[in-house]
């Protein structure tokens, strides 16, 4: 798999600047798409949307951009994939502090694709493995973490936390920094540039775990 990160830049920008890159998936982080009101694109006043699913037709991959989405006065942080010219879905993140003035989404999704089966983690979601664990049982191959500003080290750590325990490759599109870790935990790539790209084989591991429990007797009682 080959995939190609814009980490500063809206959609408009990268296809402005010329030749295409050829690549399985092409990501951008929240500046890709900027700010979407469904009732405006609805309406035709905008097309952002529209530009994200002609990018992944003309570009011939997978496209995938952060994005601010706005529905009757509620906001929230999410991430919009598109391929062969059409709109896959909008994934929204989940976990939202109750500081932030914006609203949690309502599921998780698992994006069949060309390029494989993609799950995608918005924002501080990545901070909660139980996320990361969903989406692999899903059967994800690769998951798609679309992040903000990266500030500390914390992001970093819970991206090889979340490969590590979930098994499965994580991929980070943040303000100007491109991450991915691996499942044994290790960082595969770190690149703090406008524009990189990384590709490597995507492999599937198992294997077969056992809990040892006390309780849930399935002795018949009379007593009650």
């Amino acid at each position: 798999m080959k995939i190609h990160f814009v980490t500063e830049g809206s959609l408009n920008e990268y296809w402005e600047r010329g030749p295409k890159v050829n690549c399985d998936v092409l990501v951008f982080g929240f500046s890709g798409l900027g700010e979407v009101e469904y009732g405006r694109e609805l309406a035709g006043e905008t097309s952002k949307l529209e530009d994200l699913a002609i990018l992944s037709r003309e570009a011939g991959c997978v496209v995938l951009s952060g994005c601010m989405t706005a529905s009757y006065g509620m906001r929230r942080r999410s991430a919009a994939i598109a391929e062969g010219g059409r709109i896959l879905g909008v994934s929204d993140m989940l976990y939202v502090c109750a500081e932030e003035d914006l609203k949690g989404g309502a599921h998780l999704k698992v994006y069949q694709t060309a390029a494989g089966k993609l799950g995608v983690c918005v924002g501080e979601d990545l901070y909660y493995p139980s996320v990361a664990e969903t989406l692999s049982l899903c059967d994800a191959d690769v998951i798609f973490s679309i992040f903000g500003e990266v500030e500390d080290s914390v992001p970093t750590l819970m991206l090889r936390a979340c490969a590590f325990y979930a098994g499965v490759d994580l991929c980070m599109c943040a303000s100007g920094i491109a991450q991915i870790a691996a499942p044994d935990g290790e960082i595969r790539l770190r690149a703090a540039k406008r524009e990189c790209d990384y590709a490597w084989e995507v492999t599937r591991e198992y294997r077969l775990t056992s809990v040892r429990s006390r309780g849930l007797s399935r002795r018949r009682r009379a007593d009650y």
